[in-house]
Parts: structure tokens; sequence; C-alpha cells
């Protein structure tokens, strides 16, 4: 990279985005620790390249595939090892059926919004935009943003609430 621009360039993306990159490598790696040094993984992958992106607004994406393909990388050369213990480990084991099931359930519910809340429900929180970036994205205001987003959500809850999903709320789980 020569150009001081293009390194400043570089600099503001970090510093402006190093967030919502944090939260994306946090639902692809369980670990902290392991989610910063793979957003740290790919920044030094994605710095010399940087002049390669064209259209910066992609940027987001372009790391989202690098941290992807480093993850891939670190399970691929793990080692695998068996360790004995002296203790059997518990009969039961997650397969993930749970977490497959609650993703249907939620497309499912999902057809119940307007495109437009189905649009702003899918940035905000399966995107990881900000409502600023949301209302660029679809060329609205925050409020409408806001306002559609709380109006969704409230939908949806009423819908898992009291739809055919039989979901019920626990908000006093914690205090138990």
């Amino acid at each position: 990279m020569a150009a001081s621009g293009a390194v400043l360039e570089f600099e503001e993306y970090v510093r402006t985005r190093q967030e919502a990159l944090l939260r994306s490598a946090r639902r692809l790696v369980p670990d902290p620790i392991d989610a910063q040094d793979l957003v740290q993984t790919a920044l030094v992958r994605t710095y010399p390249r940087w002049d390669g992106i064209a259209d910066k607004a992609l940027a987001d994406a372009y790391m989202r595939r690098v941290m992807i393909n480093t993850r891939t990388e670190w399970w691929r050369s793990r080692r695998l090892e068996e360790v004995p213990t002296g203790e059997l480990p518990d009969a039961s084991v997650d397969d993930g059926a749970e977490q497959r099931a609650d993703r249907e359930m939620l497309r499912d519910v999902l057809k119940v919004l307007a495109p437009k809340q189905r649009q702003v429900v899918m940035m905000r929180h399966y995107g990881q935009m900000t409502t600023e970036e949301t209302a660029r994205a679809l060329g609205m205001s925050t409020g409408t943003v806001k306002s559609t987003l709380h109006r969704a959500l409230a939908r949806l809850r009423h819908e898992l609430e009291h739809g055919r999903y039989g979901y019920t709320r626990m908000e006093n789980a914690c205090a138990a």
C-alpha cells in the first residue's frame, strides 16, 4: 500500500467498524479472546489488499469473508487428540436441533411482517447495521427506521407469544 491517503482510509475504516467486526467474529468463535485474534488476523490479511477493494462500501463483506476463511483454516489445523479422563461425559449431546428449530421458527414468523419491516429487522439484527446505516441503505430517516423496527419487533413478539408457536416470555428467569 503506497499512498498515505489509503493508509489513513484503512485506519479510519478500522476505527469506525471495529466493534461491528468484533460482533461478527463473536458469532464465528465462542471465545472473546479468539474473536479479537480473528479480527486482528483478518485486518492484517486485508491491509495489503485494501487498494484492491474498489467499492469500500463492500469492505465489511470482504472482512467477514476473510474472517470466515481464517476461522476455517484454524479449525482445519486444530489438533485432534483424545485426552483420557477418569469420568465419562454426560450422555446428553447438544446436536444443534434446538437451534435449527428456533431458526426455522424465526424464519417462519418473519413472514408475517410487511416487506419494509422485514428489511429493517434483518438489516439491524442479522446484518448488524446501525440505525443510521439502515436508514441510508433504505432511504429512510433514522426516526422511521426506529419506529418501523419497534413496530416490527412488537409484532414478532405478539406472534411468538399468541400465535401457533407456543413461545412464552420468562421475564423473571434471572430473579430465581
